[in-house]
């Protein structure tokens, strides 16, 4: 499983001109599910986002998590995080999920975010969206669960 996260002052997604999620101070999260992965890719995604610390404490240092700030989630799917580049000028999608491993696996990281009482506002699994952020610091951050990168 694969994630970008971005650090936002708000962000939100929107489809078709109809605003689907909307969120304040928190995290944007493009996630990704690969084809071999299991349960414990999710536990691990999942893990590090919600316990990740890039928020700034009372002395300007990075070192608060999304949860000790009381930040919401901005949760959108993108399969294109597999997008492997390295042969020819198409990328390939092989290592993806097929999309109902890939929708189910996103709907329980969404689902295991709001058990913990975050805000959580999402996109729609397989839809054309427009997201808009504004990322503050900037701070982006990548995880993969194989630990590829």
């Amino acid at each position: 499983m694969r994630a970008v996260v971005q650090r936002v002052s708000r962000a939100e997604v929107w489809e078709n001109g109809v605003i689907l999620g909307r969120i304040g101070r928190g995290f944007v999260v493009l996630l990704a599910v690969g084809k071999d992965d299991e349960e414990s890719d999710l536990d691990y995604v999942f893990n590090k986002v919600v316990n990740v610390r890039i928020f700034e404490d009372e002395l300007g240092k990075m070192n608060q998590s999304l949860v000790e700030v009381g930040g919401q989630l901005l949760v959108v799917s993108q399969f294109t995080l597999y997008g492997d580049c390295r042969k020819g000028r198409r990328p390939s999608f092989m290592d993806a999920a097929p999309p109902d491993k890939a929708e189910a696996f996103y709907e329980r990281f969404i689902e295991r975010a709001k058990q913990t009482g975050i805000v959580v506002s999402s996109g729609r699994f397989q839809s054309m969206m427009d997201v808009h952020l504004v990322n503050s610091g900037p701070v982006t951050i990548l995880l993969d669960s194989k630990k590829s990168f």
